[in-house]
């Protein structure tokens, strides 16, 4: 029995798609989540007095990746100017390119010991940048249907992502900032929690989209480190206390959580927790040494992988089916 004729015809030969195309903001979430590994890495060596030598190579090698991976979106985006705009429509999208301008501003924290100067100018770009994105996210929720506008955990990425400046903000000479990011990213990031406390009982998140239930997590371990950077130790321990206890509500329903397999979503499992390790080791650095442990053999495989079905191709195909 002969095959119905296809209409239109597919193009022979075959088009192949040309350099960087299948290039999702689905590879900036792990790479986000390796900086903020190396920031852990960086602090554990401060707080036990070891060389920093593992963790500035984690900052290093994670930079010049993210280097990479910016460039590569950005030639994607020359090739197709309008694929920014169809990102920021959908979910892992908009989730993916927040880790993006989010990079921006842990790379400020980067910069820090290297050049007060250099660090101050990644911030100034890295908030201009964060509030171009918030604004054109909100413009974009307000002007589609109601059914977009649910309350997701990507929210914190989009109008609390921030507080990411607050860890730069004091060490560069501009405390009244951190001050100022603290109070206006801990209102929002309530408002966010509230807001998504009530869509989940009202409708529980399909399978593929749990993974993201994770980002609730980096919002109290960055708001706990820059009130530790401000002098606000009793906050920050209120902030590690809260997040031991989310942390502890996540593991224990991790099978739940990752009930619909590996996927490129996986990556929003990552800065969370070596925000939160980072946290711990400020508050708590005995405790810490575990939590590190358990973020080094998570994070990296995680992001391997995920870098591996780039490299192959296949991470474009499954970012799509995860939020299909």
């Amino acid at each position: 029995m002969s095959r119905p004729p296809v209409f239109p015809p597919p193009p022979f030969p075959p088009r192949r798609p040309r350099p960087f195309q299948r290039t999702p903001p689905a590879i900036f979430p792990p790479i986000l989540g390796l900086l903020g590994l190396g920031l852990a890495l960086r602090r554990a060596a401060e707080v036990w007095g070891l060389a920093p030598g593992v963790g500035e190579a984690v900052l290093g090698a994670a930079s010049g990746l993210g280097a990479f991976a910016v460039a590569a979106y950005a030639a994607k985006v020359v090739q197709r100017p309008g694929v920014v705009l169809e990102d920021l429509r959908v979910l892992p999208g908009r989730a993916g390119l927040a880790a993006l301008v989010l990079g921006l501003l842990v790379l400020a924290a980067v910069l820090v010991p290297y050049g007060p100067g250099a660090a101050r100018a990644v911030l100034v770009a890295g908030l201009g940048a964060q509030a171009l994105l918030a604004g054109t996210v909100a413009a974009l929720l307000l002007a589609g249907p109601k059914e977009g506008r649910v309350v997701t955990p990507v929210w914190h990425l989009h109008f609390v992502g921030f507080i990411i400046g607050g860890l730069t903000a004091a060490p560069v000479g501009w405390p009244g900032l951190g001050v100022g990011l603290l109070i206006l990213c801990a209102v929002v990031a309530a408002a966010i929690w509230l807001g998504s406390l009530v869509q989940f009982v009202r409708q529980v998140p399909p399978p593929p989209l749990r993974p993201l239930l994770a980002i609730h997590l980096a919002p109290l371990a960055l708001l706990g480190l820059v009130a530790a950077n401000q002098g606000l130790p009793t906050v920050a321990a209120v902030c590690a206390a809260a997040g031991g206890i989310l942390l502890a509500v996540l593991l224990a329903s991790a099978r739940w959580l990752l009930a619909s397999g590996f996927s490129p979503l996986w990556g929003a499992l990552t800065f969370p927790l070596a925000a939160y390790t980072g946290l711990v080791l400020t508050v708590w650095p005995q405790a810490g040494a575990a939590l590190l442990v358990a973020t080094v053999l998570v994070i990296p495989p995680i992001a391997v992988r995920i870098l591996q079905e780039w490299a192959r191709g296949s991470l474009a195909a499954r970012t799509n089916a995860a939020q299909a």
